[in-house]
């Protein structure tokens, strides 16, 4: 009855880009590169740091442990057992040897062999998850037939499945207005001296925060097959948004400024972003993607021409990023990235030719 696993896209488009988010986490700000004097593999024998925190520890193993685990799910149906598993560990040892190397070179980065053994444990761990994962699935073929069930067939749904899980992501990036992805201000802008009243600052998140919930929505939508419930879906992806956003307040600041993101301006942008994706995703597909990909535009415009918003930067004041400087780097690329590859893959659903019946 069970066929043979096939290979899973979704696992290897993911770990291509979680390797490149750890490499980008790894050599953050990538500033003033200079040779070290020495090799860059000295830190092998260098004595074990003399500082260590329990949060540097267990960063580094949470770190690697998805990279060993995509990679051992990636290495299926290949390499099954205990093959997968040892494959995924050595691609999580190589990519952080080879990152700890790099970091030699960067005045702003030590490496340490103390963070090599906790990313390769972490690795490891997620390699043996990974497997045990992999052979669950081949024996009971529970996610395949879900998402051959709920999902489009082809590359494009597991683009897109990639998409929103780094959408999440995004979310916890303190520094953007609510679902304000695409902030690259700091590339080009100058800073603005013009006074603006409290409600401007309102309608610019409102109108941010519905643009991109609107387009999110309908790109979600556009990935199931025609009769499944596409609300479900956004509704589930915004209730998962909402907490993680609210636990990366929670962690960042303080429990008690948990909800700080919660301002009218995002409160009234909520409610408009799922009325502007309900309507939207009544549309047919490729309309649908048009709507989604103007949407989405609209919202990086916005984002990059409004002044800076003096109340979120009062608030962040008080951040002192220190352990979370790889962790900042990262949230904030997600988040600057996120709209343009989302815009590129609504273009590239506006290309593709699919038979008329779907």
């Amino acid at each position: 009855m069970p066929d043979s696993p096939r290979p899973s896209r979704l696992a290897r488009y993911l770990l291509l880009v979680y390797a490149a988010l750890v490499a980008y986490a790894s050599l953050y700000p990538f500033a003033a590169w200079r040779d070290p004097g020495v090799g860059a593999l000295a830190y092998l024998a260098a004595p074990l740091p003399r500082y260590v925190t329990a949060f540097d520890l267990i960063a580094n193993f949470l770190a690697y442990f998805p990279l060993g685990f995509l990679a051992a799910l990636a290495a299926q149906p290949k390499f099954r057992g205990w093959r997968s598993a040892a494959l995924g560990a050595l691609v999580a040892f190589l990519a952080s040897l080879s990152l700890e190397a790099l970091q030699s070179y960067l005045p702003a980065r030590i490496p340490s062999n103390l963070d090599l053994a906790t990313n390769a444990f972490g690795g490891i761990a997620g390699a043996l998850a990974g497997t045990l994962a992999a052979e669950s699935r081949a024996r009971e073929g529970k996610w395949r037939t879900l998402r051959e069930r709920l999902f489009q067939d082809g590359h494009a749904a597991d683009l897109g499945l990639v998409l929103l899980l780094f959408w999440l992501v995004s979310q916890l990036d303190p520094e953007t207005l609510l679902f304000g992805n695409g902030d690259i201000r700091e590339l080009f802008a100058a800073p603005t001296t013009i006074p603006y009243p409290p409600s401007f600052f309102v309608r610019v998140e409102a109108v941010v925060t519905a643009a991109n919930l609107g387009g999110l929505a309908i790109l979600a939508g556009g990935m199931l097959k025609r009769g499944q419930e596409a609300g479900r879906l956004v509704l589930a992806l915004v209730a998962i948004a909402v907490v993680v956003r609210s636990l990366a307040f929670a962690v960042l600041f303080s429990p008690q400024q948990m909800f700080a993101w919660a301002t009218p301006g995002a409160g009234i942008g909520l409610l408009a972003g799922l009325a502007i994706g309900a309507l939207g995703l009544a549309l047919p597909r490729k309309p649908g993607a048009v709507l989604a990909a103007v949407l989405l535009v609209a919202a990086i415009v916005i984002v990059n021409v409004a002044p800076e918003n003096p109340y979120v930067e009062y608030s962040l004041a008080v951040w002192q990023k220190g352990h979370f400087l790889n962790f900042h780097g990262l949230t904030r690329f997600v988040s600057s990235l996120w709209p343009f590859a989302a815009v590129a893959y609504l273009l590239s659903i506006l290309r593709e030719r699919r038979p008329a019946a779907s």
